[in-house]
C-alpha cells in the first residue's frame, strides 16, 4: 500500500511561499496517482501563483487524458500546463516572466514513472539514496562538463540560475525517468530549498530512521530552517509500506 506525506514552509529568509505541492494517493484520470512539487519564479507575486497555477494545470490535463502510458499522460500535461502559463502571464504586467520548476511522479504497482524541468529533485531513498532527476541549471551544466566539482556547486553564486522552466517557453523540455519502487522504500520530492540546506548524506540519515511520514517531513523542513532556511522549503514524501532498517 502506498503512503504519501507533504509539507511546505516559507524557510527563515523569504516573506512569500512560491514553492506548492500537490498529492494525490487516488487514482486522477488514468494515473493510479499523483505527486508534485514546484517551485515559482517571479516578481512579489508571480512566482507563487506560476507554482500554483501550473500544479492546476497538470492535474487539469490528467484528469481529461485519454492515453494510457504514464510518462505519455505526464508530457502531455508538461506541454498543456506551460502553454498555459504563458498565456496567463499575458494577462498582467506584474507576471510577465514568471515561470516555476516543476517534478511529477505517479507510482504504477512497483515502478515511478518520473519527468521534471527546472532544479527540484526527485530522490529514492532506502538503504542509500539516489537522486533520480538531473538538475536543469548552470552549475549543473558546469558540473557536467566538468568546469567545477559538486562540491563547488553547492555553494556556487549562480546556483539559481535555471535553464529550464515552465512557461519561459514556448517549448517545454522535460526530462523522463523511471525507477523501481520496493516496500519499504521512499520518495523525497523537494524543491532546491531543502536541497541546498541539507546534505545527502543527512537526507538518507533522517529518512532512513523516520517513524512516520509527517514527523519525518517535520523533521526535513526544521533541519532546513536550522541550517539557514534560505529559500522556500517544499517536501514530498511517499513510501511502500514496509520500512527499511
Amino acid at each position: 500500500m502506498l503512503k504519501a506525506y507533504g509539507l511546505k514552509d516559507v524557510g527563515r529568509c523569504r516573506s512569500i511561499n512560491q514553492d506548492y505541492i500537490y498529492i494525490s494517493e487516488k487514482p486522477i484520470g488514468n494515473l493510479p496517482n499523483l505527486f508534485l512539487v514546484a517551485d515559482g519564479m517571479g516578481g512579489h507575486k508571480a512566482g507563487d501563483l506560476a507554482s500554483e497555477y501550473t500544479v492546476s494545470r497538470i492535474r487539469e490535463a490528467v484528469e481529461k487524458s485519454m492515453r494510457n502510458i504514464p510518462l505519455q499522460i505526464l508530457k502531455s500535461a508538461f506541454h498543456y500546463a506551460n502553454q498555459k502559463l504563458i498565456e496567463k502571464a499575458q494577462e498582467s504586467e506584474a507576471y510577465t516572466g514568471m515561470g516555476t520548476t516543476l517534478v511529477a511522479a505517479t507510482v504504477v504497482e512497483d515502478t515511478v514513472y518520473i519527468a521534471n524541468v527546472g532544479d527540484s529533485r526527485l530522490y529514492k531513498i532506502g538503504h542509500g539514496i539516489e537522486q533520480i532527476t538531473k538538475d536543469h541549471s548552470l552549475v549543473e551544466e558546469m558540473v557536467r562538463m566538468g568546469e567545477i566539482s559538486k562540491e563547488e556547486a553547492r555553494n556556487h553564486p549562480e546556483k539559481n540560475i535555471i535553464t529550464r522552466a515552465i512557461g519561459v517557453s514556448g517549448q517545454v523540455d522535460p526530462d523522463y525517468f523511471s525507477t523501481s519502487l520496493e516496500p519499504g522504500e521512499c520518495l523525497l520530492l523537494c524543491s532546491d530549498g531543502l536541497s541546498n540546506m541539507i546534505e545527502d548524506s543527512q537526507l538518507l540519515e533522517i529518512v532512513r530512521r523516520r517513524e512516520n511520514l509527517r514527523l519525518c517531513a517535520q523533521e526535513l523542513v526544521d533541519t532546513a530552517n536550522r541550517n539557514g532556511g534560505r529559500d522556500n522549503i517544499a517536501v514530498v514524501l511517499v513510501e511502500q509500506d514496509e520500512v527499511i532498517r
